[in-house]
């Protein structure tokens, strides 16, 4: 079911890991790009009426309007399974304990007397969260999207996720309850690249917003490109990834388990085992048709994403190769199941978020580790991070110099103008002194 490539010996190529070489799902951003546009430039243009139509389109509802109504939010909330409740109380809990301690503080340098520069910190104005909620529901994605925005000081936040046939045209009530939870009261019923362009350009019923992040299909991600420099994105969110890094040491059930708990999120999941035991690899694969016998959602999703080209096991000669591997997939989820596996996870270089030992499994991360799960795809992870609070403070320089500090640099800068061929830069510093400019120090 799963495949398998052998990189031991001279399959191992030098001086390095061609990115191309290993599993990952095709994704076609920019052909998506060509849909999604004039989707955007209605919405631009018609807003709450192109919003109305698209639900009909593609989501199968007929709606009247798309903002939730508030006793729609406090209906969900009351209505919720209370065993529901309290585990994302406790996720939210979790999450605000990591969140508040990733909050910067305001920094004065003092670069000569009289002369300061001082780097502040300012959340977004507004924020657009977006939640997803095709082939399963996700109030997690509430959480993570919500309070690391709160916890930066963000003043205004919106969510929206996709309306659903069978509520009535709203979004999942779940989904509705976690905003309540948190204390959002501004949501609504859009979903795909319809509901980025309502952030981006503003409808009769939303306000622009200034970022727009959240996880969502390959529709979403091509509206986020699209529309990146008219507003801010966290990423380009592609389907879910895991990789496990393994030896010997590992038990072929967990690694198994968590293979398949990846892959039941879409067919295009990406689930790559890398390994330098055989033994493991084939008890691996046993492990997974055994589990597979006892698991919902096998032939729709995960027997899918397991056959895929985007997933397999990888199969290399010791530990250095392994990480080399690990660290050219870059995966958004990265399990440590080795010996001494604190030491290796310290040396991992590129991933989203890095569980370590037998019992940090990825699941846990999605609700309840308090860190964010919000993080980057194929292969993103090399250069990009996951959702924090700095996703949602802008640093701002407040450069602050007195009449002798400008005085004592003055030379410097004056200098530097005339090298680029821009002697009103110079000039504007001269002006300041009558035009003599006191040697440079």
């Amino acid at each position: 079911m799963i495949s398998r490539i052998d990189l031991r010996g001279a399959a191992f190529p030098e001086g390095g890991i061609d990115r191309d070489l290993l599993p990952r799902a095709e994704l076609d951003v920019e052909a998506a790009l060509e849909k999604v546009r004039p989707i955007c430039d209605d919405v631009r243009h018609r807003g709450t009426a192109a919003l109305i139509d698209y639900a009909h389109r593609f989501d199968g509802v007929a709606i009247e309007r798309v903002r939730v109504p508030a006793q729609a939010l406090e209906r969900a909330l009351s209505e919720l399974d209370p065993a529901v409740r309290a585990a994302l109380e406790e996720s939210v809990r979790r999450a605000r304990l990591v969140h508040r301690d990733q909050r910067r503080t305001d920094h004065t340098t003092q670069v000569v007397p009289g002369g300061t520069v001082t780097e502040r910190w300012v959340p977004v104005d507004r924020v657009g969260l977006y939640v997803p909620g095709g082939r399963s529901v996700y109030p997690s994605s509430v959480v993570m999207n919500v309070v690391p925005a709160q916890e930066a000081g963000v003043g205004s936040m919106a969510v929206a996720s996709p309306p659903q046939a069978e509520f009535g045209g709203l979004p999942h009530p779940t989904i509705l309850a976690a905003c309540a939870l948190l204390g959002v009261d501004e949501v609504y019923a859009a979903g795909g690249a319809q509901a980025v362009a309502m952030f981006a350009y503003g409808t009769e019923d939303c306000r622009p917003v200034s970022m727009v992040t959240g996880p969502g299909n390959i529709f979403v991600a091509a509206a986020k490109r699209l529309l990146k420099g008219r507003i801010g994105i966290d990423a380009e969110a592609g389907p879910t990834e895991i990789a496990i890094l393994a030896d010997a040491t590992a038990d072929p059930v967990h690694v198994a388990a968590d293979l398949i708990s990846q892959a039941e999120h879409d067919p295009l999941a990406a689930s790559v085992l890398v390994t330098d035991s055989e033994e493991l690899a084939a008890a691996v694969e046993k492990e997974l048709d055994v589990q597979l016998g006892a698991t919902k959602h096998v032939e729709d999703r995960i027997r899918p994403a397991l056959s895929g080209r985007q997933s397999g096991i990888v199969l290399v000669d010791g530990l250095e190769q392994g990480l080399a591997v690990v660290d050219a997939y870059a995966a958004e989820h990265l399990e440590i199941q080795t010996e001494d596996a604190a030491a290796v996870a310290a040396r991992v270089r590129n991933a989203g978020a890095v569980f370590v030992g037998a019992f940090s499994p990825v699941s846990l991360g999605d609700y309840a580790a308090g860190s964010n799960h919000v993080l980057p795809t194929g292969g993103c992870a090399c250069h990009s991070s996951g959702l924090s609070v700095q996703s949602f403070l802008r640093g701002i320089h407040v450069v602050d110099y007195s009449r002798d500090a400008l005085a004592e640099i003055a030379g410097h800068v004056v200098t530097l103008a005339e090298a680029e061929d821009l002697p009103a830069h110079g000039a504007a510093v001269k002006a300041r002194f009558d035009w003599k400019v006191p040697p440079s120090k």
